[in-house]
């Protein structure tokens, strides 16, 4: 288990609509420092926020960006796009966006892990339910992908002294949903269960209803998951 207490966390993506979320919630929990990372990271307010330049698609931006932050013991690896890309058809903006939500997250995960290593720390992937749905299409692709490797680093890393931790979430109610018309989780109760699960020790979060019923699902004949293949 791993308290937020004193504690030094990093948020990739620190911008966007978890990612504040995930900043000001670890300063709530008492973190003595956070790293709000994003390539043009914006200034804070708060003196134990230190805005850390990162774009996740840049192995030298992780490597130095790694560099400047090694006492992290909390790792929130939140940095990911939607760009409509699909498994069909040119493959120009997929493989965009397994740069970000796929290698990119996996080359944070490499570069932090000494530092993880040593403090004994959590690493939190940002999943979503649509890693184990295709109607995302190249999005439940890429976080399906991202799904299988956290899995993987689990096994790896908790050898080392390092817990992974996954967050799966439906819709939330973020600028990268802001054209989704369906009912929207409230982002601030998303970060809120995040960093419970990771006190908790748990490794796998699931932040809402729909989350639940799809991991459920998952066992059932693939006609359960995907009714309309059944009129075919």
């Amino acid at each position: 288990m791993t308290s937020l207490q004193d504690s030094v966390v990093l948020v990739t993506g620190a911008n966007g609509g978890l990612g504040n979320h995930f900043v000001h919630q670890a300063l709530d929990r008492g973190a003595a420092k956070v790293y709000a990372s994003a390539r043009r990271p914006m200034q804070w307010e708060d003196s134990r926020v230190v805005p850390l330049p990162l774009d996740v698609t840049d192995r030298d931006s992780v490597t130095a960006a790694a560099a400047s932050a090694p006492d992290v013991g909390i790792v929130i690896n939140n940095a990911g796009i939607s760009n409509g890309a699909s498994v069909i058809g040119d493959h120009t903006d997929l493989r965009a966006m397994f740069e970000t939500n796929f290698f990119g997250a996996l080359g944070v995960a490499d570069a932090f892990t000494p530092a993880l290593r040593t403090h004994g720390g959590t690493l939190l992937n940002v999943l979503s339910v649509l890693s184990w749905i295709g109607i995302g299409d190249g999005y439940s692709a890429s976080k399906a992908a991202l799904w299988s490797a956290t899995n993987t680093l689990r096994l790896i890393l908790s050898r080392q002294g390092v817990h992974v931790a996954a967050l799966h979430l439906g819709y939330t109610d973020t600028p990268m949903t802001a054209g989704v018309d369906a009912p929207k989780n409230d982002p601030a109760d998303v970060v809120r269960l995040a960093y419970d699960g990771i006190e908790a020790g748990a490794a796998e979060i699931l932040a809402d209803d729909i989350s639940r019923q799809v991991k459920a699902g998952l066992a059932a004949p693939i006609e359960t998951l995907y009714p309309q293949l059944a009129t075919r």
